[in-house]
């Protein structure tokens, strides 16, 4: 048994060399191990008769030897081999991954190896990898979805249009009855333009950037407040508006639209049964960031109970007919995506305030 003397102590190789958890070897150029240790014949499952018995090559994965033998090649011709990845076939059957350092020693003929055992790592990876595979494809899956609905939407709204543009209004006597006709035609505008906005804004997102311009918020919320005019006439909502500290801030039209009708139609909808809603959305800088603060009498959240799940897809706190769960989601994708942030300040039956933080 081989010793080396370090101090007053010895140090033995031997026992190192078997108490490693990583795979040691000794290989000659001829192919074959020369010395291995324990926890080679424990990874592989073969004995140490069996493992100095055949070629290095033959419990390597069939796959793998012609990129092994080449490599191989190499250390033979005195160049070493470092952190090369390669599967080996167990007794059993399994396959573990190893990751090899190997350095020759041309004078002897022999070449020196440590393996580590890498098959957790690349098991982590490849159910990382399924992942990210499987949440693209529903990514694109909902891409498309979203990119067809707005897109075929058009047909029968345009059709609507048309009918508009065909209707005599003059023969109506009937005062309200046009004012309806007139308020059922601007809301289809509206929507024909927002389903426009969609489409262009998907497009734009299939390219690297996002249009991003400088919008005016006033102009951007009388629009989508337009839209919603039978609505908010219905409802009898106070929407209390002053943007005096912050007029402009640069983002992208359609989201700034689809964020302030999200915002605005979930306060109508989650509105308190017998309390006026009533909305207040302001601007500020703060720091020397442009905010936006929207807030609404509603019935507010348990923050406890909603923590950070509000934003996601799908999620629902309230137990309304009509509620489906997306236009938290859309609104927060629509502020991150092009850096800003959005936080929630709200208590049950006492309203939400959102405080929306662009990026400059």
């Amino acid at each position: 048994m081989n010793s080396f003397g370090i101090g007053n102590k010895d140090f033995n190789f031997e026992r190192f060399f078997e108490l490693s958890a990583d795979l040691f070897c000794i290989a000659g150029y001829d192919g074959y191990f020369k010395k291995i240790n324990t926890a080679v014949s424990t990874v592989l499952e073969y004995t140490n008769e069996e493992l100095f018995a055949s070629p290095i090559n033959d419990f390597v994965h069939p796959e793998d030897r012609n990129i092994t033998s080449k490599k191989r090649d190499n250390l033979t011709h005195d160049i070493p081999l470092l952190n090369f990845e390669n599967r080996y076939i167990t007794k059993s059957g399994k396959i573990v991954w190893l990751a090899w350092t190997s350095m020759p020693v041309d004078s002897e003929q022999l070449v020196f190896a440590i393996a580590k055992n890498i098959t957790h790592k690349k098991k982590q990876e490849e159910e990382r990898n399924a992942l990210i595979t499987n949440l693209t494809k529903i990514n694109n899956d909902l891409k498309q979805l979203t990119y067809t609905t707005s897109h075929d939407l058009r047909s029968p709204v345009g059709n609507l249009l048309s009918v508009f543009k065909l209707m005599d209004v003059s023969k109506i006597q009937d005062a309200e009855t046009i004012e309806f006709i007139g308020m059922l035609k601007l809301a289809t505008e509206s929507l024909k333009d927002t389903l426009n906005n969609y489409v262009d804004a998907l497009s734009l997102k299939d390219s690297l950037n996002v249009h991003v311009e400088e919008l005016d918020l006033n102009e951007s919320l009388n629009t989508v407040l337009h839209s919603l005019s039978s609505l908010l006439q219905h409802s009898n909502v106070t929407i209390n508006i002053n943007f005096s500290a912050v007029a402009t801030i640069n983002f992208n039209k359609a989201y700034l639209e689809s964020i302030f009708l999200n915002l605005i139609t979930n306060s109508l909808k989650y509105a308190r049964p017998d309390v006026t809603p009533v909305i207040t959305i302001t601007s500020r800088v703060n720091n020397g960031i442009k905010q936006v603060i929207f807030a609404d009498n509603g019935l507010g959240f348990d923050m406890e109970n909603v923590k950070d799940k509000v934003f996601g897809f799908h999620q629902k706190f309230h137990h309304h007919h009509d509620s489906k769960g997306i236009g938290l989601y859309l609104v927060y994708n629509h502020i991150t995506s092009l850096g800003g942030l959005i936080v929630l300040e709200s208590k049950l039956n006492m309203g939400a305030k959102f405080i929306i933080s662009f990026k400059d």
